[in-house]
Formats: structure tokens, C-alpha cells, sequence
């Protein structure tokens, strides 16, 4: 029998949660177009009321499917463990976002496939946020080429664009050495050919120290802004 009275909290919380797994498991089996209010409401066991309640609409219940899937994909991801080669756990990485992707291509499009600037859930945060660590990781220890952002922001455009692409080839069709071919120019522009930088130059060492610059409680915040910024312009490359 359909649900069809507002659940007390705990309950709400059990309902959405189920109606969630269903939307997803819709999306992966017929795409966006499967996930209709009629077949959410049947599958799930509830009535059309209590999605507009939980969700407001279609593309409610579709966020919050967005952020079921980059919280599947986040319980797979791991931050850089301490000693280890950062840019070999760089690597790991991005063969793993490569291969959720290729894996879930309905949830993986509708995760990295309609941006919309200026919207970011916290899942989706949390994702950038252990890209940003794998960064952070390989400029502590000297080997870092570009600015810290601008090396997660390349990485990211040529991950996600990397899977969008093999996802719009028929499976038969991809080429297999697309993504190791991206993955390695990418870390190429990104990182150091060194495992050690004994004399890493005035970048490399501008770039290491500002990645460990929130620990220099010497300075004040303000003095560290200002620090922040001079560093950054030194670790720019040039025109």
C-alpha cells in the first residue's frame, strides 16, 4: 500500500532515502527519462505527494540523486596516505574516477555532465576537496609545476571530459589508451619528473611553501594573504 500521510522525521529520513535509491537505480537502467514521477511513486511505494513534499519537483528528486552518486563514488576515493608517492596516488585516482565513470555512465553524465556555475552540493565539494588534497600532497613535497588550483581545475576538466568522451563512443568503438594517454600528459603539465627536489628553484619552492603555508602561525592571517599572493605570482608560469 502507497504511503500517503508525512512521515514523522526518522521516517521522512528512511522514505527519502529509499525514494533516492530507486530514482538511481532508475537512472542507471533507462537514463533521465526513466525516472519519472509514476515509476519513482510505483517503485518505491509512496504517492506523488510525498516526492513533492521531500523534493519540491523532478529536479529536486534528480540533486539529490546527483548527490547519491557522488556519495557512492567519495566511499570509494581515498586521500593521499602520509609517506606514500603522491603522484603515484595521484595516478591511483584518476584511474579510479575513470573507471566509476565508464561503470555508471547515466549517474556519471548527470554528475559531471550538466554544470550549472555557481551550484555545487557538498558531496560534489567533497569530491574536489580530496582532488585538492592529492594536490596539496605532490606541492608539499616540491613537485608541483602550476599554481595549486590551477593544477585541480586541469584536472578535473580532463578527468570528467575524459570520461564524458569515452562515454559518447559505443563501448566496441573506445580506444583503451585514451585515458592512460590523458592521465600521464596531464600529471606531465602538472607535476615534477623528480621524487625529491633538492634544489626545486624559486617555483618549486614558492609552490611547496605555499602549500604548507596555513601552518606559519609565526604570521598573522593577514600577513599570510598577503604572503599567499606573492607566492602565487611567483609560482605562476609565465606568458
Amino acid at each position: 500500500m502507497a504511503e500517503d500521510a508525512d512521515p514523522e522525521p526518522a521516517s521522512r529520513e528512511r522514505v527519502r532515502a529509499r525514494i533516492v535509491a530507486v530514482a538511481a537505480d532508475l537512472l542507471i537502467q533507462g537514463g533521465p527519462g526513466a525516472v519519472t514521477t509514476r515509476a519513482v511513486t510505483a517503485a518505491a511505494g509512496v504517492q506523488a505527494p510525498t516526492i513533492y513534499r521531500l523534493f519540491g519537483d523532478k529536479a529536486g528528486l534528480l540533486d539529490a540523486v546527483t548527490e547519491h552518486g557522488f556519495a557512492t563514488y567519495l566511499a570509494r576515493k581515498r586521500p593521499p596516505k602520509p609517506g606514500c608517492d603522491p603522484v603515484e596516488a595521484l595516478r591511483a585516482g584518476w584511474d579510479l574516477h575513470i573507471e566509476f565513470g565508464l561503470a555508471n555512465p547515466a549517474l556519471y553524465t548527470l554528475m559531471y555532465g550538466h554544470p550549472r556555475p555557481g551550484v555545487t552540493s557538498p558531496a560534489a565539494a567533497a569530491a574536489l576537496d580530496m582532488l585538492r588534497a592529492h594536490v596539496r600532497s605532490i606541492a608539499t613535497a616540491g613537485r608541483l609545476r602550476l599554481r595549486e588550483e590551477q593544477a585541480v581545475q586541469l584536472l578535473q576538466a580532463s578527468g570528467s571530459g575524459t570520461v564524458l568522451a569515452l562515454l559518447a563512443v559505443p563501448q566496441e568503438q573506445r580506444d583503451p589508451h585514451l585515458s592512460p594517454l590523458a592521465r600521464e600528459a596531464c600529471i606531465a603539465a602538472v607535476t615534477t619528473g623528480h621524487t625529491a627536489l633538492p634544489a626545486p628553484g624559486v617555483v618549486g619552492a614558492a609552490t611547496a611553501l605555499r602549500a604548507e603555508l596555513s601552518s606559519a602561525t609565526a604570521l598573522s592571517e593577514a600577513e599570510r594573504g598577503v604572503l599567499a599572493e606573492w607566492l602565487d605570482r611567483i609560482a605562476a608560469p609565465t606568458a
